[in-house]
C-alpha cells in the first residue's frame, strides 16, 4: 500500500478547545478512511505543524494520489473545527524520499 503523509500548519485554537484535540482529530478524519502509521507536532519557525501519514489501497498512480489529496483536504476542513490552520501540503513517499503532490 502507497504510503502519504500531510502536513499542516496550526496558527492558533477555536475558542473552548484543548491543544490536544488538533492531533486527535487529524488522526481520526485521516483514520477514518485510511490507515494512520504515524503522526507528530513539529514546530518550524516558531509556528506548529502537524503530520498525518498515512496508506491508501494500492490502485492505480493518479487514483493512489487523488484519494491522498482528498485526505489531506479532510484533515483541513476536520481541524479547521477545533484550529485556525495554514499551509497544508501532501507528500507521497517514492523511492525513500518524500514527494511534494
Amino acid at each position: 500500500m502507497p504510503s502519504f503523509r500531510a502536513t499542516i500548519q496550526v496558527t492558533g485554537l477555536r475558542p473552548g478547545h484543548a491543544p490536544a484535540e488538533v492531533m486527535d482529530m487529524a488522526v481520526a478524519v485521516v483514520g477514518a478512511a485510511h490507515v494512520v502509521e504515524a503522526n507528530q507536532l513539529d514546530v518550524v519557525a516558531g509556528v506548529p505543524r502537524i503530520t498525518v501519514r498515512f496508506m491508501v489501497e494500492a490502485s492505480e498512480f493518479d487514483a493512489e494520489n487523488r484519494l491522498a489529496r482528498d485526505a489531506a483536504a479532510s484533515l483541513r476542513h476536520g481541524v479547521e473545527t477545533v484550529a485556525t490552520t495554514g499551509a497544508l501540503r501532501t507528500f507521497r513517499r517514492s523511492a525513500g524520499k518524500w514527494l511534494p503532490l
